[in-house]
């Protein structure tokens, strides 16, 4: 296993390698960024999406929507900026609500925070599959099966380091800007030439039809939610400051602007480009897919743009990779999850996160069998959570900060904080019965389990603490009364008796046999060696081992009155593996039992056979 762990993810670290880790902007983009970057493939997909229910004639309704989302985006991009400024360590969201907000706040940001991460991979390996899957129809039967295997190399990818995995991420991340861009381009040079040919609102429906009914402003908004799937992984980069090279947070608000431009000139492009040729969501062909087979054709270009989807569609997922091992242990050193999330494995990642994502994202993939518009609506609630606590702790800490208020930043974080809150509502609203509910009833349940944790955190620490009338105490401890369940007279059992008589003189072997006959013959060879130590011979007449010796052991901690006991447990290591299958496991079995006893000690002799 340890081979096939080095071979998997390479050789150990050192600790003080962890300064080289770190990321050059270049690289920084395409880690954190591609969840967000690689959301235009589907982001305008989503709006026509819920469009349709009002028909092909309001289509043109997509550019505002658009639009709108542009605006959001940046105000979005200048909060998180002075975010990323403000609090250098990294957590985003949940680090800002926790200093200037409240502890109940912040763990609401983190779990909102976390189901975002978990639904990106989810939603980004199922998205990648349906780009596969439009090239390639064939494959539409293995599409969950394709999803799980990416999210596994995606794993083991980032188990190998965050250096090493960014390298390999780069390039097809700036292969599909390069990609869209050219897209773009080519098909905005068509459109000039051969003329609009797409949906317009004034030849199908004016704004006065359009705007008549409630129910039609209802689905404007829904699809304006939709859209802002456009935005998800936006805050990737302020919970990973840390992991830039220096000066980080200088570094990584430069990152954030370009993330921010490049994100907004594609969503607008597609979007146009959309519009324009009339392209209508179809069943396994994806809007993108569409637009880039107008484009190209049915030449090889459609194919490798259709890859080079794919690809970056399955390395979105990236961006929670690097994001939520690094949240996941700021909320796990705050003592609210699980320690063992805060470590860092053999290659200098947080791998217990890293392996976490990766089972909760393929539980996901199967439950909905990698269906990405059953995800989608999951999607955005999370995101624009976190993005109005984000700001809103933000905005507080501006305000108390007399001294370096900025208007302008200030009145730039209020419209940000006004403008995410209501685009939160209005998600929650419109997408609540598509199952969105489902992450409104999971975010207060992970704060109840974080709560859970952290009180068993205390209540260990308050256990554990050692004053010095308690440590005066224990060091007047008596030698501990020792039993020793054996089976036979063994040399195993012989380098039991000799450590046993290191350590006390109240000695006691324990033994139970099956047949009264059995005892003269035990207790004749036992006396033979050890005429000193007392055995004790339980007959068992229903052939159970367990029970005669938990019934014992409980009688001995009864007259103990509290003084320790120690079961020393003989036990022989065979020298192949296959050799424990032809022996029993009642020392292992007896230690589950016995573990849970207050005043008594568990300790296994190993003796190690040679052949």
């Amino acid at each position: 296993m340890a081979s096939l762990k080095r071979l998997l993810i390479g050789s150990p670290m050192e600790t003080k390698r962890l300064k080289h880790e770190k990321l050059p902007k270049w690289k920084a983009l395409a880690v954190f960024s591609s969840d967000a970057l690689s959301s235009v493939a589907y982001a305008t997909e989503e709006i026509l999406l819920v469009l349709m229910l009002l028909g092909t004639s309001v289509f043109f309704y997509s550019l505002p929507i658009a639009v709108a989302i542009l605006v959001l985006l940046l105000l979005v991009t200048l909060s998180y900026r002075q975010i990323i400024y403000a609090f250098p360590s990294g957590g985003g969201a949940y680090v800002v609500a926790r200093e200037h907000l409240n502890p109940t706040v912040s763990l609401v940001a983190g779990a909102a925070l976390m189901i975002d991460y978990v639904l990106t991979v989810a939603v980004s390996i199922s998205s990648g599959v349906a780009a596969l899957t439009s090239a390639f129809p064939g494959l539409l039967p293995w599409k969950v099966e394709i999803a799980v295997a990416l999210v596994l190399l995606l794993m083991i990818l980032n188990l190998r380091g965050i250096t090493e995995s960014a390298t390999v991420f780069a390039y097809p991340t700036y292969l599909f800007i390069i990609s869209v861009l050219t897209l773009i381009v080519v098909g905005g040079w068509q459109l000039w030439h051969e003329g609009w040919h797409g949906f317009n609102y004034r030849e199908h429906a004016s704004a006065a039809h359009f705007f008549a009914s409630g129910y039609s402003m209802f689905i404007l908004l829904r699809a304006f939610a939709s859209g802002c799937s456009a935005m998800t992984g936006v805050e990737a980069i302020s919970n990973g400051v840390p992991a830039f090279k220096p000066d980080s947070s200088k570094n990584a608000a430069i990152t954030m602007g370009w993330m921010s431009l490049l994100l907004g000139t594609m969503f607008l492009g597609i979007t146009v480009l959309a519009a324009g040729f009339g392209v209508t969501p179809l069943e396994h062909k994806t809007v993108i897919s569409q637009i880039g087979h107008h484009v190209f054709g049915n030449s090889i270009f459609f194919y490798l743009f259709q890859m080079i989807t794919m690809f970056i569609l399955v390395l979105a997922a990236n961006t929670s990779f690097a994001g939520f091992p690094q949240l996941v242990s700021i909320i796990a050193n705050d003592r609210f999850l699980p320690r063992s999330l805060s470590a860092r494995g053999d290659r200098l990642v947080f791998s217990n996160g890293i392996i976490l994502l990766s089972i909760l994202a393929i539980v996901l993939i199967v439950a909905f069998h990698g269906e990405t518009h059953s995800l989608i609506p999951l999607y955005a609630v999370g995101v624009f959570l976190s993005f109005t606590i984000g700001q809103s702790g933000l905005l507080k800490k501006i305000w108390k900060e007399k001294e370096k208020r900025n208007i302008t930043t200030l009145v730039t974080v209020m419209a940000g904080t006004i403008v995410t809150g209501l685009v939160t509502m209005i998600t929650v609203v419109a997408k609540f019965t598509q199952g969105a509910w489902l992450v409104i009833v999971a975010i207060p349940l992970l704060v109840w389990m974080f709560y859970r944790i952290h009180d068993h955190y205390e209540k260990l620490g308050e256990q554990l603490k050692l004053d010095e009338q308690e440590w005066t105490r224990r060091k007047k401890m008596l030698k501990p009364k020792v039993i020793i369940p054996i089976s036979g007279v063994s040399k195993v059992v012989a380098q039991s008796v000799q450590y046993a008589r290191s350590i006390s003189n109240d000695i006691t072997a324990i033994s139970v046999i099956f047949y009264e006959e059995e005892e003269q013959k035990l207790r004749e060879k036992w006396e033979k060696f050890y005429p000193d130590i007392p055995l004790h011979v339980i007959y068992s007449p229903y052939r159970t081992i367990l029970s005669p010796i938990l019934d014992y052991i409980n009688e001995m901690e009864k007259q103990a009155n509290g003084s320790p006991i120690t079961i020393l447990m003989p036990q022989f290591i065979v020298k192949k593996w296959w050799h424990a299958l032809l022996h029993n496991q009642t020392a292992i079995i007896l230690r589950f039992f016995l573990i849970m006893k207050k005043d008594i000690v568990i300790a296994t002799l190993p003796y190690h056979l040679k052949e």
